[in-house]
């Protein structure tokens, strides 16, 4: 094993001096020796060996670097040259000439030329000796010689070398160039990597492309040896059904089958928005409506009245259509405005807004109780604004939305988790500035006529631009739009349109649109969207949006200017653009604001401003890029423009478009740094007569006009035979290729993953053996891919023009695929059989997350269009992105369809391509494209086929890199193809009888066939095979074998008059035999095969064919395999499908049961009278017995009949079933009434049961009598059937073989089923038992301890039906919440299964047993142990029914258990893509069904006991003949009806058709109510077959006019009476005669079984001892006693009997499952808006056969009545309540306080205390009484208010609210307002208990931040303490404000009667006076009291002061008054 390498030559060095070179290969690197004074040339002429232990990988990297050497400084660098090792792997020798690369990987012109050879240790590449180099005697020495200087010199330094001294040969540049040029003679190319990177297969190397189409699995293990590299069968590719993949070629692009735009269609769309409620919003006693905007529709609902928490629940529809992209950015808008009326608009509160998209995205396209969070758009500063909680769904046509069930849903109080934002943004949004920033735009269209233009310039003489743009920028519902730059073609704006709005914004889309101003109306001159998803990421290591500054491009109408532009649309971004329209420099920046900084301006609207310029550079260094292409054919032209000559011209951007492109931009001047000014001049000069090396390459767009010639009647071609015509065109655009590399890298590995995906699915869906090793080795190719991403995409990391979103998203691009790539490793490991298809779902996750990926939001280099042009007038166009064109040296970063051969089909532009019209082809093209740099363009011609020479223009000739104008094949191979057109299926009906005359047009380069037409069909079967002579195909004819043309064939439908309709169109690709090849397996001859036919992007149908393309060698046709020649004499000319290659044939039976025909509609106006069914496979037939009278009885008296037919052994390829009904009319004639085609007959295969295999499995009484294992009732999980050790509820073995099966009363859904896996020949006993009651009380006691609130048993009486509705959706809710946790558990334990298969096995044992104790973990129910960790609420043991939330039938395979419907057809199919039109074509059904076996059957079958042959395989069927029924439906409910009425609200009533009988139940209606309660049964009377579909339809009452249907549902009674599954009346969960439960079938459960095993031929039923029955081999146990009313207990069998239906798919071969009793949630529909669900309706189905005997009375279900309470509320005292009054006089703060109350919904019915005045202390005594009456639910735990909604109102309307209770606290105010202080709101249902004193009673208890124990005012009955009252302050923060001490008393309006008492404090009963202080009064009634109260306490003690005081300065005063006349006295001694 050895790896050597030959360096030859270096050439083209600069300068004089020594060179020296280093080879580097697996970091060990070698020196040649150093050339001395060599000038341009070094010629080494060395070579180097390096000895490899391993093989060299095919990424592996060769280095050689050639240094300037230096004897005294270290060496200097020339240049590199790096080369992936790909090709010399694959080809062991690679001769190489490239040029170097510098530092910066520039491309250098020294170019150097190397010999690589590899020799592989197994030989897998060739052997060879070191001798055999070409021409190299000096090999062996030199070989030594390099070997001695690298002994020398172990690591050491260049430098440090001393100077080999060799001979040196001087053999100048012509060598180099001499064997470049030889290189491209002999057509190969060879790449270097330059960078890192593949190189290109050779056109030499053998392409292994001969495998067939579907490798089975032998064939892969040959494969592999024939390949040799001991290849993975996994990673083969098998070609996927569409033949175009079965030979993957590496010179054509695969062309897409689909042609009709889909994009700008539009669809109708609803959207439903639920407001529920709204709380905590801001702002005192506000009176809030919801408005509710979509687009620009406005709905508001009813105003609230004095409430902080209004309570709604009003449903609003809107209904659109719309094209999706339109529809998808319309915003939602909910906002929350406060007292608007008549007279004014309100003032906003706070609003929340998001698009449509984001709606329609989430899962189920719905938020489903969500609470939007509001906020002010005015005031960003302020924080949230409250809460609307709201459903919102978007429903488009054939969605089906599961919306949870509507019944008694708790109020989840949990609003921060249940926040209206999809899944993972953060609650709290922040604010943030979105800058769209608006530099400049190039090349837009002129927009006004130049008629006035030139006038302007005759009169003026001024030249001007004829458009006026500016920008207008929509986000979020908002615009803006920047100053209009007058007459500019190229207009500089640098503005920047800023937006406000909360991040991250839930709005997908920026729209950014160039606009023309005008004075009547501005236009659209092109319009690009910004994906914000896109442009940012959300990860934690994600950022913000970021774009640009980059150029985007726009695309809309073709340029030339028309007053009416009738593809405006296109301008205005809807529907895909036809032509180039502009581009537009722009920037995107977000910056989230931090909103307490006070400079902020605080309003959202929006601004403009100046942006700062950027440098023109700054996207990018302008690059000359060279566009070419050559027609290789131009075929399938329509003959509408067949008349004139024809061109094709190519435009990349304005380049090229020679018609009307205007404004060519200037060639760009390379561009100037400063300080280069003396060269300006001589760039200047130079750049106008670009005198480049290649001449002056003027760029040639459009091929010569040519007049095409006819190829059939429908199409014409373009004769170019062996001139090609070429186009060149040479553009300037600034390079980012990177970008379009990445992008390329990622679509590559989508594009493998998808074709492999593919491939798995057919594996599966044609039960090809291993799918899964197919995936494993898809998914190893996924996780190869992504690692190899990593290692490309990581370059060019210095490029200035990198913008901030191009370093962003590479490094999330990185991530994502590393992530990726180990998923996809993890992934690998788990695939397993079974989990296939589950696996292949999360890989189509990634290959969604991949293209998502690799769309790249900064376009650079515009699409390439391409326009067929006749007469001037642009035709039809194709367009093709730049990117799948762009040339790389990288294989990976290489375009799709760069240097290929593609098939493109012109279509038709805009609204012109919608429909019809645009399924006709306008041109077939194949084309071949090459794009890159002008500098890169030397292998443009790479990829074409060989054996051309180029035809240069004058200039060009002597110029090698001169591109040609056209191609001159030489050599042309002569081929004859032979298309085999066996049969088609499922074709499209294009008559109006519902069926076709289909014929097929094979298309093949210039020649079309026809098969023959077959009349009346849709299953055509034409084996024919038809031959096409004198192919002549130009190339070499190696390359043809590998990439043949395609294939084109069209269906039409032959019409007597006009032309043919187009019925469809496919690709095919044929198996090719050279002349040299022989015609034997494995590749001859071909296999037919499925290929799938498309009409616009609708299927319609499939075509069974197979095609070989033949080369005729020098002898001759006589080489080719004979033509055997018509075999067919009655059929003319026409040559059969050959032996070889038509299907293998073998007899089968057809038997087919007849049993009627229903709802046959009129057949030109004239009624059905007597029909008959005639059935035909291919080519044989049965006819049914005529029905005689079809209005008495539609059913057939003959029931089987049967005919054999020869049908092929494989059953894929099996012919359809034609199923057509006739109406026989008098005279002989016969009108065809519709018809059906069963496409697959493999349902209907009967195949033996295989005796060996055991017979326990769950088997479904199929058709036939005979059962096979089915898919419908799957074993869910094999967990059910895992034997455990016997532990309570598991099975216990008995000594006898029997199994016996205990069953506890099942433990509310906690326990999950436990089986046993039975066995044939063992019995089984099942036992149930029904818990006793003691049992019950011990639990009770046991579980007492675990909570003390225990509910009481209900009282027997108490329960009514609605408690065993309401108790089953309970369950039916928790069962589904179930489901979700085990799912995502599941997830987890693959996962951790994955990560421990990491770790290290697991003992085996010890994982069982882990499985075990998790299982029983699970399965026991919550005993008295496990009680302690949750102490669970313990639900009453009510009985239950199912309730389905769906469909009955559909829960049971449409009961077809053996009874099928099928569709019968006619009329035209409609070309909308949904199957809207399929029910308008349905004229009636026909009832009956099939069965297929090979003859002759094994005998067992036919000797079974009871045997009747005249009835086949179809044993056991009832009779056909009418039937009288008594059928009870049970309406109970509808919910999210579609509005009927203007106010947005329905009045809904029932309305039942069946057959004559039509029941309106109109006085009964419901008003206004979109969710009604019914709560009705009716009785119809029936007789099958002849009334036997029930409809049951809601409609809308109105007083005026007729009434609106709002939807109905269609019953099949017929299936369901009939069917196994016993559909008649549901069995219940267990056995009662009286109360709720009542058993309502009139036979009784030993009845039923009896009969059962009678029907089915069972063993049984022997009742045993009491307790035990036996049926077949099972004995099922169960309780043996029953109670009466009065309750007595008697013995009775019927527990048993119950059981053992309960389990009858347990019983072996005729076991089913019985329909339980139920509920069914039925969609409705309105034909008038097909595919839209209008609501749902619950009801179930009885019905009871008149000839047994008769049911009970109908169940009461009627709707619960609501009881009547009394609540009594008293207002005892008040403590702490804040003071807002200040004192007149004093200042002093103080409260009027009084107290408001009200029962959540009934603010009319307030009731206020009286008021407390002058309260100084915030305390205030009430001793004050309300009472409020109401009527309650207690199930929904509602009140229900019925009043009219206004004065106009005809009738009242029934409100359902919750039960909460508000108590207000007011301040008193006599000349303002009343002031409102706080509030509490208590939820009667649970809220906090009371605190015992006001101390205690704290904020923290209404805000539910502390554990307050909740209480239900309904168990408690009476509650009294203090409550806290709330109010929000400045900064929206609650703040106490009050509390108050009340007492609630909760009574029956029974008990309120007997025990009155007195409003307020009134008699009776009433309550004393409160003790207020003296103080509360007004100063001015009372001055003497205000005065005594002034002096009494508050200024008493400074009274007192002042007194003291006073009385002191008196004393002082008398004293000194009388101390002078004291003094005389004493002194005079008086």
């Amino acid at each position: 094993m050895a790896l050597l390498v030959h360096l030859k030559t270096v050439s083209e060095l600069r300068g004089k001096g020594d060179r020296i070179a280093k080879v580097t290969f697996r970091g060990q690197s070698f020196h040649s020796r150093v050339l001395e004074n060599c000038e341009g040339v070094a010629d080494f002429d060395e070579t180097f060996r390096w000895p490899v232990a391993s093989n060299v990988d095919r990424n592996e990297m060769l280095e050689i670097q050639i240094f300037n050497y230096s004897k005294v400084f270290s060496n200097k660098l020339i240049g590199t040259f790096r080369m992936v090792l790909q090709e010399v792997v694959e080809e062991n020798r690679v001769e190489v000439t490239d040029t170097l690369t510098d530092d910066n990987n520039a491309i250098l012109k020294t170019s150097l030329t190397v010999e690589v050879r590899y020799q592989a240790a197994d030989g897998t590449v060739g052997s060879w000796d070191d001798g055999d180099f070409l021409g190299d005697e000096s090999l062996r020495e030199e070989e030594k010689d390099s070997r001695e200087t690298d002994g020398l010199l172990p690591g050491s330094r260049p430098s440090s070398r001393p100077p080999g001294e060799k001979s040196f040969r001087s053999k100048g540049r012509e060598k180099t160039q001499r064997g470049r040029d030889g290189e491209h003679k002999a057509g190969r190319s060879v790449f270097s990597a330059m960078k890192l990177g593949k190189n290109r297969p050779h056109k030499e190397e053998p392409q292994r492309q001969d495998e067939p189409a579907v490798l089975e699995m032998e064939d892969l293990d040959h494969l592999a040896i024939r390949l040799g590299d001991g290849l993975d069968p996994d990673s083969v590719s098998l070609a996927s059904v569409t033949a175009l993949t079965t030979n993957v070629s590496n010179k054509r692009s695969k062309p897409d089958i689909k042609m009709e735009p889909s994009a700008g269609r539009p669809m109708d769309y609803q959207v439903s928005i639920t407001v529920i409620e709204a709380r905590q919003l801001v702002g005192l006693n506000m009176d809030p409506v919801v408005c509710v905007e979509v687009g620009e529709d406005k709905k508001y609902t009813s105003m609230k009245e004095s409430t902080n928490c209004p309570y709604y629940n009003e449903y609003f529809v809107f209904d659109f259509h719309a094209s999706p992209d339109v529809m998808f950015d319309k915003i939602i808008r909910i906002s929350v405005i406060h007292s608007k009326n008549l007279l004014r608009s309100g003032t906003l509160v706070g609003s929340f807004k998001m698009d449509v998209g984001t709606v329609y995205s989430q899962p189920e396209h719905q938020f489903h109780h969500k609470w939007a969070i509001l906020s002010d758009p005015d005031d960003i500063s302020a924080g949230l604004k409250g809460y609307v909680k709201c459903d919102v769904a978007v429903v488009g046509k054939g969605d089906n939305i599961k919306t949870p069930h509507k019944a008694n849903e708790t109020e989840e109080d949990d609003i921060e988790g249940n926040l209206l934002l999809p899944e993972g943004l953060p609650a709290e949004r922040q604010w943030a500035r979105f800058y769209v920033k608006i530099y400049r735009a190039e090349g837009l269209p002129r927009m006004n006529t130049s008629l006035m233009a030139n006038v302007k310039k005759a009169f003026i003489g001024e030249n001007k631009d004829l458009v006026d743009p500016y920008v207008q920028v929509f986000f979020a519902g908002q615009k803006g739009k920047t100053s209009v730059q007058k007459s500019s073609y190229e207009p500089l704006w640098n503005e920047q349109v800023v937006f406000t709005d909360l991040f991250p914004p839930l709005c997908k889309r920026v729209k950014v649109q160039i606009r023309d101003s005008d004075k009547v109306n501005d236009v659209a001159i092109g319009t690009h969207f910004i994906d914000l998803r896109k442009i940012s990421n959300d990860g934690d290591k994600g950022f913000l949006p970021t774009l640009g500054p980059a150029w985007v491009n726009m695309y809309g109408s073709t340029r030339n200017y028309t007053l009416l532009d009738e593809h405006q649309d296109l301008n205005e971004g809807l529907g895909e653009g036809v032509s180039f329209r502009a581009r537009l420099m722009l920037g995107l920046a977000v910056e989230i604001l931090d909103t307490s900084n006070p400079e902020l301006t605080s309003s959202t609207e929006v601004q403009v401003e100046q942006a700062t310029p950027v440098s023109e550079s700054c996207t990018g260094r302008v690059e000359e890029f060279f566009l070419f292409g050559a027609f290789l054919e131009a075929s399938m032209i329509d003959r509408k423009n067949g008349d004139k000559p024809v061109t094709f011209e190519v435009t990349i951007g304005n380049y090229g478009n020679e018609v009307d492109g205007l404004s060519r931009p200037q060639r760009p001047r390379p561009r100037k740094e400063p300080g280069d000014e003396e060269e300006v001049d001589l760039i200047q000069n130079s750049s106008d007569d670009e005198g480049d090396d290649d001449g002056d390459l003027a760029s040639v767009s459009s091929t010569p006009p040519m007049r095409p010639q006819i190829t059939d009647r429908n199409y014409f071609h373009l004769p170019y035979l062996e001139c090609k015509p070429c186009i060149y065109i040479k553009s300037w655009w600034p390079d980012q290729r990177r970008r379009l590399y990445n992008a390329n890298i990622m679509d590559h590995i989508a594009d493998k993953l998808e074709e492999g995906l593919n491939d798995v699915q057919e594996m599966i869906k044609t039960e090809k053996p291993y799918p899964e090793r197919r995936l494993r080795g898809v998914l190893e190719e996924l996780s190869n891919g992504c690692h190899r991403f990593l290692s490309l995409a990581d370059k060019d990391q210095g490029h200035s023009s990198r913008t901030k979103l191009d370093r962003e998203r590479l490094k999330s691009c990185m991530r994502e695929l590393e992530s990726m790539g180990q998923q996809a490793k993890g992934l690998r490991a788990q695939v397993k059989r079974h989990t296939v298809r589950d696996k292949l779902r999360q890989c189509q996750n990634f290959l969604q997350k991949l293209r998502f990926l690799a769309d790249e939001p900064q376009h650079s280099i515009p699409d390439v269009f391409i326009w067929m042009m006749s007469n001037n007038k642009r035709i039809a166009y194709a367009r093709v992105p730049s990117k799948d064109l762009l040339f790389s040296i990288v294989e990976e970063e290489l375009g799709k369809d760069c240097a290929k051969v593609k098939t493109l089909f012109l279509k038709l532009p805009g609204k012109r391509g919608f429909g019809s019209a645009g399924w006709t082809v306008q041109a077939k093209l194949e084309l071949y494209l090459w794009l890159g740099l002008s500098k890169q363009r030397k292998d443009f011609l790479c990829g074409l086929p060989c054996g051309f020479e180029e035809v240069k223009a004058a200039q060009g000739l002597g110029l090698h890199s001169f591109p040609p104008i056209s191609l001159a094949y030489t050599k042309k191979q002569a081929f004859q193809l032979r298309a085999h057109m066996y049969q088609a299926r499922s074709l499209f009906a294009a008559d109006s009888s519902g069926l076709s005359d289909p014929f097929a047009r094979v298309f093949f380069i210039n020649q079309s066939q026809c098969t023959e037409v077959l009349n009346e069909t849709l299953c055509p079967t034409w084996d024919q095979m038809l031959v096409f002579d004198n192919l002549e195909l130009y190339g070499e004819a190696h390359e043809l074998r590998d990439d043949p043309p395609i294939i084109v064939i069209e269906i039409y439908d032959q019409d007597s008059m006009g032309k043919a309709d187009f019925m469809g169109r496919t690709f095919a690709k044929p198996l090719v035999k050279m002349a040299d090849e022989a015609y034997c397996p494995p590749r001859f001859p071909p296999q037919l095969e499925y290929y799938q036919i498309y009409r616009g992007n609708a299927t319609a149908g499939d075509l069974l064919a197979a095609f070989e393309l033949l080369q005729i060698g020098p002898a001759g046709k006589a080489d080719l395999p004979p033509i055997n020649g018509p075999v067919d004499v009655d059929r003319g000319p026409i040559m059969p499908v050959p032996v070889g290659i038509r299907p293998v044939l073998s007899k089968y039976r057809v038997e087919v049961l007849f049993w009627g025909l229903r709802d046959l509609k009129r057949v030109n106006l004239a009624q059905v009278d007597r029909p008959r069914v005639d059935i035909e496979c291919a080519g044989k037939g049965v006819q049914s017995s005529l029905i005689h009278n079809y209005k008495k009885n539609p059913n057939f008296n003959t029931l089987v009949k049967w005919f054999e037919v020869d049908l092929p052994e494989n059953e894929l390829l099996h012919p359809p079933l034609n199923i057509r009904v006739v109406d026989c009319r008098a005279f002989g004639r016969y009108t065809l009434v519709g018809s059906h085609a069963v496409s697959s007959l493999r349902r209907f295969i009967y195949r033996p049961p295989d005796r060996t295999a055991p017979t326990w499995n769950t088997t479904d009484c199929r058709a036939f009598g005979r059962y096979t294992l089915v898919g419908s009732h799957a074993v869910s999980s094999l967990r059910r059937f895992i034997y455990r050790p016997p532990d309570r509820t598991a099975p216990t073995w008995n000594t006898t073989g029997e199994v016996v099966v205990s069953m506890e009363p099942e433990v509310p859904v906690k326990k999950l089923e436990t089986m046993v896996k039975l066995d044939a020949t063992s019995d089984a006993v099942v036992k149930v038992d029904v818990a006793e009651e003691e049992m019950e009380k011990k639990k009770k006691k046991k579980k007492g301890s675990a909570e003390e609130a225990e509910e009481e048993e209900p009282d027997e009486s108490m329960l009514d039906w609605w408690s065993k509705y309401f108790a089953s959706i309970d369950t039916m809710k928790e069962q589904l919440r179930q489901q979700e946790t085990s799912g995502a558990d599941l997830e987890e334990k693959e996962e951790a299964d994955y990560t421990e298969g990491l770790k290290g096995p697991m003992k085996g044992k010890e994982k069982a047993r882990a499985a075990k104790e998790e299982k029983k973990r699970r399965t026991q129910s919550p005993g008295p142990g496990q009680g302690s960790e949750v102490p669970e609420k313990k639900k009453p043991k009510i009985d239950e029914l199912k309730v389905y939330p769906k469909e009955l039938e559909s829960e049971f395979d449409n009961f077809e258990d053996w009874l099928h419907t099928f569709n019968l057809l006619r009329g035209k199919t409609g070309d909308q893509e949904d199957g809207s039109a399929e029910e308008e074509r349905v004229v009636g059904r026909f009832k009956g069904s099939l069965c297929v076996y090979k003859v002759p059957l094994p005998e067992d079958v036919s000797r079974e006991a009871g045997y009747d042959p005249t009835f086949g395989m179809f044993q056991g069927i009832p009779s056909n003949d009418p039937i009288n029924v008594l059928v009870r439906v049970y309406v109970v409910r509808a919910t999210d009806l579609h509005p009927a009425d203007i106010n947005g609200k329905a009045d809904p009533y029932i309305a039942i058709r069946l057959g004559k009988t039509d029941i309106r139940d109109k006085e009964n209606y419901i008003s206004k109510q979109l969710n009604p309660v019914f709560g009705k049964s009716f009785d119809v009377e029936a007789s099958f077959p002849m009334e036997s579909m029930l409809t049951v339809a809601v409609y809308d009452w109105d007083l005026v006019g007729t009434d609106d249907l709002i939807g109905e549902t269609k019953i099949d009674l017929e299936n369901r009476f009939y069917s196994k599954h016993r559909a008649t009346c549901g069995l219940a969960h267990t056995y009662s005669t009286h109360g709720y439960n009542i058993w309502r079938d009139p036979m009784k459960p030993s009845q039923i079984l009896t009969r059962l095993c009678k029907d089915g031929k069972v063993d049984g039923p022997h009742f045993g001892p009491p307790g035990r029955v036996k049926v077949a081999n099972r004995v099922f146990t169960g309780p043996s006693e029953i109670e009466d009313e009065n309750g007595q207990r008697k013995p009775t069998d019927e527990h048993v009997a119950l059981s053992a239906l309960r389990h009858w798919e347990d019983i072996p071969r005729v076991g089913c499952r019985l329909v339980p009793e139920h509920v069914e949630t039925r969609p409705l529909l309105n034909p008038d808006k097909p595919g839209i669900e209008q609501g749902r309706l619950e009801l179930w189905v009885d019905m009871f056969p008149m000839d047994m005997p008769a049911p009970g009375t109908p169940l009461d279900i009627s709707p619960r009545k609501p009881r009547k309470y009394e609540l009594r509320v008293i207002v005892w005292n008040t403590d702490e309540v804040v003071l807002e009054d200040d004192d007149f006089f004093t200042g002093e703060k103080s409260s009027d306080i009084f107290v408001r109350g009200w029962l959540k919904g009934q603010q009319e019915d307030k009731q206020d205390t009286d008021v407390h005045y002058h309260s100084l202390t915030g305390e205030g005594n009430f001793n004050w009484r309300y009472l409020f009456p109401f009527d309650y639910l207690a199930a929904e735990e509602k009140i229900v208010i019925s009043k009219k909604e206004s004065m106009f109102s005809w009738d009242e309307t029934e409100y359902k609210i919750p039960a909460r209770l508000t108590l207000q606290i007011w301040d008193a105010d006599h000349f303002s307002a009343d002031d409102f202080l706080g509030a509490i709101e208590l939820d009667l249902n649970r809220f906090p208990r009371g605190a015992k004193t006001a101390k205690q009673c704290s904020m923290e208890m209404a805000t539910g931040e502390v554990d307050v124990p909740l209480v239900s005012i309904f168990k408690q009955k009476r509650v009294k303490g203090w409550w806290p009252l709330l109010a929000r302050n400045e900064n929206d923060e609650f703040e106490l404000t009050g509390k108050v001490e009340a007492e609630l008393h909760l009574l029956t309006a029974e008990e309120a009667e007997k025990n009155p008492v007195g409003l307020a404090r009134n008699e009776p009963d009433p309550l004393e006076k409160p003790n207020r202080p003296d103080t509360a009064f007004v100063w001015f009634l009372n001055p003497l009291k205000s005065i005594k109260y002034l002096i009494c306490t508050r200024y008493k003690w400074l009274i007192i002061k002042i007194v003291l005081a006073l009385l002191g300065l008196l004393m002082l005063a008398l004293f000194l008054y009388s101390l002078p006349g004291y003094m005389v006295k004493k002194l005079l001694g008086a």
